[in-house]
């Protein structure tokens, strides 16, 4: 009988860490992206995402305001066309802004990383590394 109480506990203990894994992607809260890939952000840059409770993910790219609608299924996470304004800044902040608008839609699959970083993972490569914002 005690065995079987130990196994009732620790399997729903496990049970228990992937629900609280899934309800780490925090919407409706900002995060602060860090790495594109195996880039970091260049010095200054401000990139930020934004998931939305209604499905909608948005925020600034660097140069332009980004949208798109997204998905979010356990530890799938995809992203739908992605919209932006169109503003022109200098070149380099430009192609860094292409390459994560180019990514997002590629993406495939979330987690957290042993430091705490929201990943958002492409189908090839590394991930978008973002994180949460403080406040």
């Amino acid at each position: 009988m005690l065995t079987s109480a130990v196994l009732i506990l620790t399997g729903t203990a496990l049970l228990n860490g992937c629900a609280t894994e899934t309800e780490r992607v925090q919407r409706d809260k900002g995060y602060l992206l860090e790495w594109i890939g195996e880039r970091p952000l260049m010095d200054n840059s401000h990139m930020t995402m934004t998931l939305g409770e209604d499905g909608r993910a948005y925020g600034n790219a660097g140069c332009n305001h980004w949208f798109a609608p997204y998905r979010l299924d356990g530890e799938s996470i995809t992203f739908g066309p992605v919209g932006s304004t169109r503003k022109l800044c200098a070149p380099a902040v430009m192609e860094q802004e292409h390459r994560f608008l180019d990514v997002l839609p590629k993406v495939q699959r979330w987690d957290i990383s042993p430091v705490e970083q929201l990943q958002l993972w492409p189908s090839e490569g590394k991930p978008l590394r973002f994180w949460l914002e403080e406040g």
